[in-house]
């Protein structure tokens, strides 16, 4: 038997959820889209799995391709949203990045380097990461 949940005393019904984890990343990754294609940068994929690994965004403008990592935060609170790339998440966006290079060799000649997108709230913050050149 299923039970039924009454609305909660400040008047919250079950309706008013929050947004679901994927739906706000999903956001991040739109904004973070834009800002790119507002400064000339081509997507040429999102959400790419390659390596047993997520590429966020792969991105190209002239001779330059960016692998970017979008993490985001409300706020603050609890955190800058690029505390949130460890040590462990660049070896996986680095290998991620290897092996999509490898499916696409007209692409092996391109500057390549790696971007973290920071959303805090309405803030957009890019940052070149501090990886080494493929």
């Amino acid at each position: 038997m299923l039970s039924r949940r009454r609305p909660r005393a400040d008047g919250r019904g079950l309706n008013t959820r929050r947004p679901s984890t994927r739906r706000t990343g999903e956001r991040f990754e739109s904004r973070a889209r834009r800002h790119y294609r507002l400064r000339g940068y081509r997507v040429l994929g999102a959400n790419v799995w390659a390596g047993g690994h997520e590429l966020d965004l792969i991105l190209r403008r002239g001779r330059r391709l960016v692998f970017c990592e979008v993490k985001g935060k409300a706020s603050t609170a609890y955190g800058h949203p690029l505390e949130m790339v460890t040590p462990e998440k660049c070896r996986r966006l680095r290998r991620a990045a290897e092996v999509w290079l490898s499916g696409h060799p007209e692409c092996r000649t391109l500057d390549c380097r790696f971007e973290v997108v920071a959303i805090e709230g309405r803030r957009l913050e890019r940052v070149v990461a501090e990886l080494q050149e493929l």
